[in-house]
């Protein structure tokens, strides 16, 4: 699931009018851009995983310019190279949104960690980490295996090693940059090449009190100067994509402390051999597998 909202929606109006339509997998990304500042919030759940297909949901305070979220669309069809989607609208009261939301995104309990949205009102288990996801968790709200294998592998790693210096590389919502910097109470950055993943995950940190810990920033890869003033790092979290944890191996590498330890997630279990293969090479090896469903996510660790 990814939601992108402002504020608190769900105390501004008791009538909402609700956008749907249905999305590849491939366009999820730029349908959160497209209309990130037309609306109360953008939510997206994937309704069939063998397919990669979304549906996804937009909520507006009044009645929405259908003509403009049409023109949005043709250029976020024409951008993939797919057929134009096509917008259902219609209105709906405060209390069935609010249920709506609630029955989408339950709470999750992953290891210590219990994940939730701002309308869970009742506390975690005894003994969890608490994590509130709302504004806009632009890949990643627990949901997703790939989120859910890292939350478990951080989990993993806290019963057995004591890390200084995080670096979430592709830090989306910042779920894992806050859970890393929960977890071990130590200064964690978190980048990502998108400035709107980066908004979000700063107003994620805010939500969770992290803002001491957590520092956000917009880097390109590894490119970036915070980066380079804040590296070695003895654990990067990269949830990204097969293709680019194979090219970014090299400066991974180059990034982590000796010893240190990478945990690579993004990839299906198809993937597996070649991402391993691409950081063994760099003379990583593989600690640990977590899977979940189609998704996989390696631990991976240097040598002492």
């Amino acid at each position: 699931m990814n939601t992108r909202s402002k504020a608190n929606p769900f105390a501004q109006s008791k009538q909402y009018w609700e956008v749907t339509f249905i999305l590849p997998g491939e366009a999820v990304g730029g349908a959160e851009n497209a209309f990130d500042d037309s609306t109360l919030a953008v939510s997206g759940f994937e309704t069939d995983e063998t397919n990669k297909i979304w549906t996804f949901t937009l909520l507006y305070g009044e009645s929405p310019d259908m003509d403009d979220i049409g023109r949005r669309l043709m250029v976020l069809a024409s951008l993939h190279d797919m057929p134009v989607p096509k917008a259902e609208l219609k209105r709906v009261e405060q209390q069935d949104w609010l249920k709506q939301v609630a029955q989408n995104f339950p709470p999750l309990s992953i290891g210590r960690f219990y994940v939730h949205g701002a309308h869970v009102t009742e506390p975690g288990p005894a003994g969890s980490i608490s994590i509130q996801v709302d504004a806009g968790a632009a890949f990643g709200s627990g949901e997703h295996g790939t989120t859910r294998c890292c939350l478990e592998a951080l989990d993993w790693l806290a019963r057995k090693h004591r890390f200084k210096n995080i670096l979430d590389m592709g830090c989306g919502s910042g779920i894992l940059a806050i859970a890393a910097a929960k977890l071990w109470k130590v200064k964690t950055l978190a980048v990502d090449i998108d400035p709107i993943a980066v908004r979000v995950t700063e107003e994620n940190v805010q939500i969770n009190r992290e803002q001491v810990r957590v520092t956000c920033a917009v880097s390109d890869g590894y490119a970036s100067e915070r980066i380079k003033r804040s590296a070695p790092f003895d654990l990067i979290v990269s949830n990204i994509l097969a293709r680019p944890l194979v090219e970014f191996a090299p400066d991974l590498k180059q990034n982590l402390a000796q010893g240190g330890v990478a945990v690579l997630s993004g990839l299906l279990a198809s993937q597996e051999t070649q991402v391993l293969s691409a950081h063994v090479m760099q003379g990583l090896k593989l600690q640990k597998r977590f899977g979940h469903g189609e998704w996989c996510t390696l631990v991976v660790a240097g040598a002492q």
